[in-house]
């Protein structure tokens, strides 16, 4: 059984690769067909685990609401594509997002939502430190337009560069994770270069700083919840 659960699960979360838009399509009566046919395995695997299960039990369980409003939410998504469909109106399967669901709450998947649960236990506990990364970088947004912005720089394209404040956030961010180094600066390097100081600054300080002491919260953290978690929160 669980390994039959496991495949079903794997199969309706893969058949996000198949669905329009697709990176392999299918038809739509084959996928159609495969979603239903998952369904139907969870909600005979619910229907078994209720006849073993006392009934007031079996409804206090928070998994089992869960994993029946999926199906229900898929099924009736499901339905609502179909007839657009029928009449050539171009609609999107919402309920994609809900299919994790399944991963997480069938009784199979104890470690999984021990893990779950760790990281939902994690996320208040670093918000203080995303949001001084945050104010970091927005700070370090705003210098840069207030240098930058007013000298007509323009990038390799002939773009216009770091005049847009919103543009500039997203530049620097992109530059935490150093993905465009050195190009970013280059405008400005070939303008002066004692502007490279302030790119150093702001790599030193959001990069090497912030990203290492947010890895450190993050991860004490979740080592601190998945000890102290104990064995029945899990189920």
């Amino acid at each position: 059984m669980r390994t039959a659960t496991y495949f079903f699960i794997f199969l309706i979360l893969s058949l996000a690769l198949f669905e329009e838009p697709a990176v392999y399509p299918l038809p739509f009566l084959a996928t159609s067909v495969l979603e239903v046919l998952c369904l139907l395995v969870f909600l005979g695997r619910l229907t078994h685990f209720a006849k073993v299960t006392l009934h007031n039990v079996f409804w206090k369980d928070t998994k089992n609401i869960c994993i029946m409003v999926a199906i229900l939410l898929s099924l009736t998504d499901l339905a609502i594509y179909g007839v657009l469909r029928v009449y050539e109106v171009r609609s999107i399967r919402w309920s994609r997002i809900v299919r994790p669901i399944f991963l997480i709450n069938f009784a199979e998947s104890r470690q999984i939502r021990r893990a779950f649960r760790s990281i939902r236990n994690t996320l208040p506990e670093i918000t203080y430190v995303f949001l001084l990364f945050m104010f970091s970088l927005l700070m370090f947004s705003l210098m840069a337009l207030k240098l930058f912005g007013e000298r007509n720089l323009q990038t390799a394209e002939g773009l216009p560069y770091f005049r847009n404040y919103l543009e500039i956030v997203f530049d620097l961010y992109v530059l935490v994770t150093t993905a465009n180094s050195p190009d970013v600066m280059m405008p400005a390097f070939d303008f002066s270069s004692w502007y490279a100081l302030f790119f150093i600054a702001f790599v030193i300080v959001n990069t090497y700083i912030f990203m290492s002491l947010f890895l450190a919260v993050v991860y004490n953290n979740y080592k601190k919840h998945l000890k102290v978690m104990p064995g029945g929160a899990c189920d």
